[in-house]
This record gives C-alpha cells, sequence and structure tokens, in this order.
C-alpha cells in the first residue's frame, strides 16, 4: 500500500457512485481513484472525464487484478455486491459497500466470513450514522444527559417514489428504505431490537401493490434495554425529503429536525412560512458520504475495526426480514425467530 494515499477503484457510477468517487477525488485527504468500473460505458467515461480518472473498465474482475488498488467502493446494485465482495476479498482488497450488502442472512454470514479469512477490512455504507444531526443525538444519549432511553421516534419520508424497475430489485421498502431507520435506531440507543411489529399499505402508487411491495409503513420497536421505538414511513411527503428523530429519556428529551435551505421565518396576513426541507438524500446527506469514508480509510490506516461492520448489516436486514412477516402475518415478531431459521 503507498504510504502517500490510499487507492481506490469505484465501481459503479450511478448516484451513489459519483458521490463516493469525487468525494475520494475532491474531499477526503490522502486517497486517489486510480479506476472506475460500470457495466455501461457512457456514464463511465463521462465522470472519469470528469474526474481525470484514465483506467475505465466494464468487467469489476480487471479492476480487481490491479496491484495499484488497495481498496474498492461498491457501488452496485445489491444483486450483485455478494460475488463482488467475494472476489475482492480473495484479491486481498479492502472494502467499502453500500448497503444492503444482501438480502440473505445467510450470505452476509457468509461475508464476514471471507473477509475475516482473508484479511481485509469492509465496511458498511449506513451514511446516516455521520449525519452531524443524528451524531448529536448519538452523543447526547451515549453521555447520559437523556437519562435512562425509553421512546424512539424516526420519521423518515421519501419525496416522491423511486423507478418500478428499482422497486422489483431493492428487496422491497423494509429492505431498501426503512434499512437505514433499522440502523440508526439501533446506533442511536445502543440497544438491540428484540421484536417488532409492523403495519403497511399501499396509499401513494398502485404500483407498489402490483409489484407486492408497500409505500407507507409503521413500526413499533421493543429494545433489549426495555425502550421502546416508533418508525413511521412514506415513499412520498408533497413537502420534500422529512428526516426527523427524536429520544426521550428519563431526564430529558433530544429532537432534531429536518434541513432547510436557509432557517427563514416570513410572516404575513396568511400565517407563518418558511423553507422546505432538502428534497433528497444526495443535498440532506451531503457531508455524511464524505465522513463515511473518512471513517473507513481511517480504519484501513490504523488497522482498527470498521464502525460499520457485517454484523450490522446482519442485524438491519433481520429487522427487515421480520417486519414483512410482521405485516404478511398481522403480528408481532421476535428477531430470534428470524435469526433462529439461518444456519
Amino acid at each position: 500500500m503507498s504510504s502517500q494515499s490510499l487507492r481506490f477503484a469505484v465501481l459503479g457510477v450511478g448516484r451513489i457512485g459519483k458521490i463516493h468517487a469525487e468525494n475520494l477525488v475532491n474531499r477526503v485527504p490522502g486517497t486517489k481513484v486510480v479506476a472506475l468500473s460500470d457495466t455501461f460505458s457512457e456514464p463511465l467515461l463521462a465522470l472519469a472525464s470528469e474526474l481525470n480518472v484514465t483506467k475505465t473498465f466494464t468487467d469489476y474482475k480487471q479492476v480487481l487484478e490491479m496491484p495499484e488498488v488497495d481498496a474498492i467502493a461498491i457501488c452496485t446494485p445489491t444483486s450483485t455486491h455478494y460475488q463482488i465482495i467475494l472476489d475482492a476479498a480473495a484479491a486481498g482488497k479492502h472494502i467499502f459497500c453500500e448497503k444492503p450488502l444482501e438480502l440473505s442472512l445467510e450470505k452476509i454470514a457468509a461475508i464476514g466470513k471471507v473477509v475475516e479469512k482473508h484479511g481485509v477490512q469492509l465496511m458498511v455504507g449506513f451514511n446516516r450514522r455521520y449525519d452531524s444531526n443524528f451524531l448529536k443525538v448519538r452523543e447526547t444519549v451515549q453521555d447520559g444527559k437523556v437519562g435512562d432511553p425509553q421512546l424512539l421516534r424516526i420519521t423518515s419520508r421519501d419525496p416522491g417514489p423511486p423507478p418500478a424497475d428499482y422497486i422489483r430489485s431493492s428487496g422491497g421498502m423494509f429492505l431498501d428504505m426503512t434499512i437505514h431507520d433499522f440502523d440508526m435506531a439501533r446506533y442511536l440507543l445502543a440497544s438491540e431490537v428484540v421484536e417488532l411489529y409492523a403495519t403497511a399499505n399501499v396509499l401513494v402508487d398502485p404500483i407498489f401493490r402490483e409489484l407486492g411491495d408497500w409505500d407507507t409503513a409503521v413500526i413499533a420497536l421493543k429494545f433489549a434495554n426495555g425502550a421502546m421505538g416508533a418508525i413511521d414511513n412514506s415513499r412520498k411527503a408533497a413537502y420534500g425529503y422529512d428526516q426527523r428523530v427524536e429520544v426521550f429519556g428519563s431526564k430529558g428529551m433530544i429532537a432534531v429536525n429536518n434541513n432547510t435551505a436557509d432557517n427563514h421565518v416570513f410572516l404575513d396576513s396568511e400565517g407563518s412560512h418558511s423553507a422546505l426541507p432538502l428534497n433528497f438524500f444526495m443535498d440532506r446527506y451531503t457531508e455524511s458520504y464524505r465522513h463515511e469514508i473518512e471513517a473507513f480509510v481511517d480504519a484501513i490506516r490504523k488497522k482498527t475495526p470498521v464502525p460499520v461492520s457485517a454484523f450490522d448489516c446482519l442485524m438491519a436486514v433481520t429487522m427487515g426480514i421480520a417486519a414483512r412477516r410482521s405485516v404478511e402475518e398481522n403480528r408481532p415478531v421476535r428477531l430470534a425467530e428470524i435469526i433462529q431459521e439461518y444456519p
């Protein structure tokens, strides 16, 4: 590994891949992007030209053969993650992978064993952990300022639904959208969820029903430490990207609200008016994407455990599977029930 820079290849140059590539080139000190890969050559070549990356490949395996690549960022569709991770680990590359690693608990568990066997680092892209608002909540709870946590509320609503093709391959609402909230619930309270009850419906677009999915959901959580939680999701908020959190405890409460383009309040004869929330995740969580890559790079350099592991993904996916079962069977589901079904 170069003592001057950690050399990356980015696999997949869609929305997330472009964000990570741009951050690595322009905003993360001590890193360099030496290669890009995507099955679609047009956006691949366009991004390579924009970032002045000279090596591009439509087959990721060619990237893994490059001795000058120290680490890869996997930003390809979820269905491709498993094989890429196995191949990258065998090639001795450190791995950053967007969530989820896989939709199968068996394969996530296998991934954890493979990366340990080959001695490489693997970090999962749950970027919301690195949002400054949510970090403040985590720190306040961990410092004991709210006392014993008793209630958690997470509101997460998208400004509009994804396209049908994306819905088909994403694993559904609970494994694509709510998975971020499941991870945040564990992270903010530093306690595992032991049981959940989910109810869901199609209230936004009938395409979700046609695809066997939902677009609106409420999930009640029970934590190992006795606290309770509630997550509410919608695929379409008319006013923009709605991201809020509250933790209530025996000594107090901490809450964070939406980020807006500015914080003005305008009053007139019709009432009070202010800016709408930032419109989507690429605007709302811009800095969090940079900070999570910085954390990954730091773990590699210091040879310390990554802050978001395969186990974290395993637990979030377990919650997603439990939530779907809860809706389909109209009952609370204990996570142990899901885990014990998988070897």
